[in-house]
């Protein structure tokens, strides 16, 4: 029972209002042998983002899911992105431009504010197994008698 309470209370808490500031956020992401550095970026609800693409071994591009933003750089002369982060969730970036065989597997993720929904499954998660093992441990009880 008690278990129950705690995952209704976590399933249907109220999510706090953002009351963070929206900021200018200049992130540099290097671009190279199939794979951006970082390959996730975290920003808040509201931010006004520039992301700076630095290719160091041939043409790459970023086209950002969700925005349908895209800037390709060339080695050796970044090109910049910017954009108001006005969409909370997770999205996808990508390499815009063919540069080379595993070009499909370079991929990244740009996390616009905080993410409850994964905060709450976790949760659930850790309610659930504190939830398997009590009823484990009484069956086995059970069993000893």
């Amino acid at each position: 029972m008690t278990v129950a309470l705690a995952a209704t209370t976590i399933a249907f808490a109220p999510v706090p209002a953002a009351t963070v500031t929206p900021v200018e956020r200049h992130i540099r992401i290097e671009a190279k042998s199939f794979e951006y550095s970082p390959a996730v970026v975290t920003v808040n609800s509201g931010d006004r983002v520039t992301l700076e693409l630095a290719a160091t071994d041939v043409v790459h591009g970023l086209y950002l899911d969700g925005y349908d933003l895209n800037v390709t750089a060339d080695p050796g002369q970044p090109a910049r992105l910017t954009f108001i982060a006005d969409r909370p969730g997770a999205f996808r970036f990508r390499c815009s431009v063919t540069c080379g065989p595993l070009h499909p597997f370079m991929i990244g993720k740009l996390n616009v504010g905080s993410n409850w929904l994964m905060l709450r499954a976790v949760g659930l998660a850790a309610l659930g197994i504190v939830f398997v093992t009590q009823r484990c441990r009484g069956a086995g009880a059970q069993r000893n008698l």
